[in-house]
């Protein structure tokens, strides 16, 4: 009896994570007005402060950035014609998630791929108690790598490491005792750090 109510929790926890999910999809919008205006319009509603806002270069590079100062629907125009030809994207990057949709500027026409807009879901840590709770959302069962480092007067000293792989939605508790702690976490491509005092 106790594993069906366990196991219904996890379940109604999986549905709201999922309803979440769906309800922040599709919410940047993209419009390309042509060469007369030379201007594109990047409406992202659902946007919080402190959303960080970002054009980057096919390497990753910064380009712009911005951090939203309002929560509601963000709006601004972009003239994306004078960037030299190559591949480009827009990254917004949210408390759970980082969105992008990747574009392309050749011969000041600018071309977005919706197709291949990507989102990918960050750790979340919660701590109680001596207890600390990771959680991710892996819809495509993409590895999540976990680094557990022991800070000792600024000497860090790797105290647990793990590969989680093959699981959509992944949970682990650590019991850590006082002191601080590194967490690196490495998916799709991206490390996510968290430092924990206690």
């Amino acid at each position: 009896m106790k594993n069906v109510f366990s196991n219904t929790k996890k379940g109604i926890l999986m549905v709201a994570m999922m309803a979440t999910v769906i309800g922040y999809a599709n919410e940047m919008s993209l419009v390309n007005y042509g060469r007369d205006l030379r201007a594109t319009a990047l409406t992202i509603t659902n946007a919080k402060e402190g959303d960080l806002l970002s054009i980057k270069d096919g390497y990753g590079t910064t380009l712009y950035k911005e951090i939203i100062e309002q929560t509601g629907t963000y709006n601004k125009g972009f003239d994306l014609t004078d960037l030299p030809d190559g591949e480009y994207f827009f990254e917004i990057d949210k408390d759970m998630e980082i969105n992008s949709i990747p574009f392309s500027v050749k011969s000041s026409a600018v071309t977005f791929k919706k197709e291949k807009e990507t989102t990918v879901f960050k750790p979340y840590v919660r701590e109680e108690y001596d207890l600390v709770y990771i959680t991710k959302l892996a819809p495509n069962k993409e590895p999540l790598s976990v680094k557990i480092y022991g800070l000792y007067n600024g000497v860090s000293e790797l105290l647990y490491t793990e590969t989680i792989e093959g699981i959509q939605n992944i949970e682990r508790a650590f019991k850590l005792y006082e002191g601080e702690y590194k967490l690196v976490f490495a998916s799709n491509d991206r490390e996510f750090i968290k430092y924990i005092n206690k």
